[in-house]
């Protein structure tokens, strides 16, 4: 699907521009601040081939796309210029309360998403310098050496500037004015002013000395003032002078305000957060380093992790390196770890290829296809990615591991960064992560399908009769001998299970079905939340969560019919059972009855029924295609 395809589905998917307040997106995920997140249909974007899943942090809704967000992000806006006031990055207008902690986050991750590149391709570039350096491959005091250096140093000794740029899109002020602000702060003799040692004022009040050189939270503080006074100002003075005086009087305002309160001020906060987080990292030790590193992957799910960006560049800046970046690249083997036990330990080829693919992206330092495709899907892989990295976290502050530039990749890639007097400890730490992730995943295991498989694997095709007649948990004991599987020796047809419209399987949004892994059949989109029997003959298993039962006819033919995609999440919740294991029923006699319209908020209603026995037919056929009532044929298996 093309970027511009793409990029038209999720919003249709979001609820339309109508719904969207605000969006912007980072390294990997498009974020938005959506007027109504009910509207979302993520059935929908997860059918999308770019999107590799959905999550929620405070009430900003995101869409993680991976390496081709900023492209799909562009087309977004490229197509859809109703939208483009609101990618600006500027505060929405929204009626929703918020906790204005997450606020925080969610603002300062809108204000440093859109300067990674820039920062991440500075930051490389400074650890490759010092790479190079150390092998002896470029000497320190080359003019090349220089050039190279000051492209890399360059951004991050005026990343003033580009911090007022971006923050003055998020806060809505003009940028330009921004900019402005932040030259006048950094202007030659302005520096020369305020390091000479002696006394500054303006009009008589005292100007603090502050190096705004390589700062971050003066700026970031001044440029969300000045859009108060911005706007102020735009609203007492006549149009005919807004061009002019509009931004005089903020500059005039805001530079003294700056100097004077802000700037000091910006500078106790941003030196008293430093101080507070690397005490606790140069304090805390190996503690600091296993709850750190164990609670990473939750932090940066959060976006917390952004709160934490001026800090880092601060502590880069002023001291030469950060003790805080290690552990998001532990955190990133630890996830890369956990998805090799699931390839370890997973029975469905195409989850062990899946598996095996994204520990490779997480090694990479693309974390999401790993953490949000298998880790947090099973659960018990995600736990043991927290457990990798909490012992690489506890190694790694152990002994003081540092990152001495921001590299903008947690992954084998972004080593360069680590490059220094620690780097065996970071590394270290990292190879500790992704083995103890390793083994504790192949160690817990995984219920595969989401907890759905084991029950299904009984009627995977090649299942064993005895096997496919082992009942549920809850249903009645039933005699295997008794109801020994006949081998089928004449053609079978199914009727209709439900009324609705049916739909070739391999529609169905899910690889067991769709690929008909487990068979060979025919799905229903229904319109009606009542369930009865395709065949006359046994029941040979109701799932305990009763979405599910398996059914073989007098002649031999055995169907699981599935209700709904995931659906197993529901533990039986909206579904009763009309039978039980063992019983006999005529086709048409009611099985199950669900209450369609709660189960379709949330999951994907498609049904799914399927001939497990496929390989003891030489075909088995959907009868009829589109809208069909319960009871009319719908399926043949020809021996």
């Amino acid at each position: 699907m093309k970027h511009q395809e793409t990029a038209q589905e999720i919003i249709k998917a979001v609820g339309g521009t109508n719904n969207i307040n605000s969006v912007y997106h980072c390294v990997t995920r498009l974020r938005f601040d959506l007027k109504d997140n009910e509207k979302v249909d993520n059935g929908s974007l997860k059918k999308l081939d770019k999107v590799m899943g959905t999550n929620i942090s405070g009430d900003q809704f995101q869409v993680i796309i991976g390496n081709d967000v900023a492209k799909v992000f562009d087309a977004m806006v490229k197509e859809n210029p109703a939208i483009q006031q609101s990618t600006e990055n500027k505060e929405p207008k929204s009626d929703k309360k918020q906790n204005v902690v997450l606020k925080i986050f969610e603002t300062i991750a809108g204000v440093f998403a859109p300067m990674l590149p820039a920062i991440t391709a500075a930051g490389m570039l400074k650890g490759l310098l010092a790479l190079f350096v150390s092998l002896g491959w470029m000497s320190a005091g080359t003019d090349t050496y220089r050039i190279l250096s000051a492209i890399g140093d360059g951004v991050f000794h005026y990343l003033p500037l580009l911090i007022a740029v971006s923050a003055a899109r998020k806060f809505g002020s003009n940028p330009f004015v921004a900019i402005a602000l932040g030259t006048a702060l950094m202007y030659p003799d302005m520096t020369a002013l305020l390091s000479s040692g002696e006394s500054v004022g303006f009009l008589g009040i005292p100007v603090t000395a502050v190096s705004y050189a390589s700062s971050v939270i003066p700026i970031l503080l001044a440029v969300w003032l000045m859009s108060y006074v911005e706007k102020w100002v735009d609203r007492v003075i006549p149009a005919a002078l807004k061009l002019l005086l509009v931004p005089l009087i903020t500059l005039l305002v805001m530079v003294p305000v700056t100097l004077i309160a802000i700037g000091p001020l910006g500078t106790f906060v941003g030196s008293g957060l430093s101080g507070g987080i690397n005490w606790l990292l140069n304090e805390g030790g190996l503690i600091a380093g296993i709850v750190l590193g164990g609670a990473m992957a939750l932090i940066i799910m959060t976006g917390m992790h952004y709160a934490l960006v001026p800090i880092i560049l601060s502590n880069i800046a002023t001291l030469g390196f950060d003790k805080f970046l290690p552990l998001t690249f532990i955190s990133n083997m630890g996830q890369a770890g956990a998805t090799l036990g699931v390839f370890f330990r997973a029975k469905d080829k195409k989850l062990k290829t899946v598996a095996l693919s994204t520990s490779f992206t997480a090694l990479m330092g693309v974390t999401e296809p790993a953490m949000y495709g298998v880790n947090m899907k099973y659960k018990k892989p995600f736990a043991a990615a927290m457990i990798g990295s909490a012992v690489g976290g506890g190694f790694a502050l152990a002994f003081g591991a540092k990152a001495y530039v921001l590299a903008g990749n947690g992954g084998l890639p972004g080593l360069p960064s680590l490059i220094g007097q620690t780097f065996w400890y970071s590394f270290g730490g990292m190879i500790l992560a992704f083995v103890v992730g390793a083994i504790m995943s192949t160690i817990f295991g995984i219920k595969e399908e989401e907890g759905d498989a084991e029950a299904l694997a009984q009627f995977s095709p090649g299942a064993s009769s005895a096997a496919a007649t082992a009942p549920s948990s809850d249903a009645a004991s039933v005699n295997v001998d008794d109801m020994g599987a006949p081998t089928p020796t004449s053609n079978a047809v199914a009727v209709a299970p439900m009324t609705g419209k049916s739909i070739p399987l391999q529609e169905v949004n899910d690889p067991t079905f769709g690929d008909e892994l487990m068979g060979k059949g025919v799905a229903f989109v229904p319109t009606v939340g009542e369930l009865v029997s395709p065949v006359t003959g046994t029941i040979m298993n109701v799932f305990k969560t009763k979405h599910a039962i398996v059914v073989r006819s007098d002649n031999g033919m055995e169907l699981l019919i599935h209700v709904g995609i995931n659906t197993v999440k529901l533990r039986g919740q909206y579904f009763d059972a009309h039978v039980a294991t063992g019983a006999r029923v005529q086709a048409g006699d009611k099985l199950l009855t669900f209450e369609l319209a709660e189960i379709a908020k949330e999951y994907d209603i498609t049904t799914a029924m399927v001939v497990t026995n496929t390989a003891d037919y030489k075909q088995v056929l959907p009868v009829k295609l589109g809208e069909i009532t319960m009871g009319e044929d719908v399926l043949k298996a020809e021996v």
